[in-house]
């Protein structure tokens, strides 16, 4: 039976590689008993040591009240895994016929009505629970790795997926301590993974070509706009090239680039249709701040990151020598 989000209090976690280790971990430092399964021999072994390896960086992170590795049980087979869980999370390999095949026994397994989420990296829900009985309480919960410390998780259903799951799993995630992107729309990589990829495929394009090197290209995003996607993301930080003007004026003094060769990738045509959006998608994020209050936001945010990685008088780098100094 299904549970108010609030109350889950049991998670299984089927799969225990790099992704569902880190579920584990995320969810025993939430206060949560976990219950693991892979049929891999030596996976308890490998998920309790990324466990130990994580549980400094969640304890500065913040533990939840009782949090504690020994909440975590191994089971001996999924079904034993299933058979009281609350909500699970499914983190098995990328191939799309093992998803398909292993979404059909938990859904087999698990009691009525629990929300199955599968961390696929890329496939839409739609591809993977054909085989299920009961797709409507299918869909996908994408984390980022690692997932006991990024904080994004992207949730979106399927064909037959139910809406009220997708808003059920949205709220658990939100309750378990996840920022969650509930996706309207299917979409193959979601949103994250399809931006990563466009830069990645760019950056790979580059080094083939012998345009850049490995090292140029990191150092171009963490000297440059990835200082300021810690804190803003792309299309804010684009409003704020516009001056006063914001994203509108940005676009009409900056769009016919998009016509130049920056990029591989080809750009949509700039209509009135996509200018309205992103002028208004970004009136909305901004949430009432002024252009001046975007500015001031980001250069303290720059500041901040800069000095938290040790780049500026009085950060991390300074911190660290003076604790080797005085012994503390």
């Amino acid at each position: 039976m299904t549970v108010p989000p609030s109350e889950v209090t049991r998670i299984t976690c089927i799969g225990a590689g790099v992704i569902g280790g880190g579920w584990v971990a995320h969810f025993l430092a939430r206060g949560y008993d976990v219950t693991a399964w892979d049929p891999a021999p030596d996976a308890p072994q490998k998920v309790r040591r990324l466990v130990a390896a994580a549980w400094p960086a969640l304890t500065q992170l913040g533990l939840a009240e009782g949090a504690s590795p020994e909440r975590l049980r191994f089971a001996a087979s999924l079904e034993d895994a299933c058979a009281e869980a609350q909500f699970v999370q499914e983190s098995a390999p990328e191939k799309l016929e093992l998803k398909r095949d292993l979404l059909a026994q938990l859904d087999a397994a698990t009691p009525e009505g629990v929300v199955i989420a599968s961390s696929t990296s890329g496939y839409p829900m739609t591809d993977m629970q054909t085989e299920a009985a009961n797709p409507g309480r299918l869909l996908v919960g994408h984390p980022f790795n690692p997932p006991y410390l990024i904080p994004l998780v992207e949730v979106a259903g399927g064909r037959r997926t139910e809406r009220a799951a997708v808003e059920w799993a949205s709220r658990f995630y939100e309750a378990a301590g996840k920022s969650v992107i509930t996706m309207n729309r299917e979409l193959p990589g979601f949103i994250a993974n399809r931006l990563q990829e466009a830069l990645w495929r760019e950056a790979l394009h580059m080094v083939a070509n012998g345009e850049a090197t490995v090292k140029e290209i990191d150092d171009s995003i963490t000297e440059g706009p990835g200082l300021r996607w810690a804190f803003m993301g792309p299309c804010l930080t684009f409003a704020l090239a516009g001056g006063e003007g914001g994203m509108g004026h940005m676009l009409d003094h900056f769009g016919p680039s998009l016509k130049s060769p920056w990029t591989r990738l080809e750009a949509p045509e700039l209509d009135s249709a996509l200018r309205h959006a992103m002028v208004a998608g970004c009136e909305e994020a901004a949430a009432g701040r002024s252009i001046a209050d975007l500015v001031a936001e980001r250069d303290q945010g720059v500041i901040d990151v800069l000095r938290a990685t040790g780049r500026l008088p009085g950060g991390k780098a300074t911190a660290d020598a003076e604790v080797k100094e005085t012994g503390e």
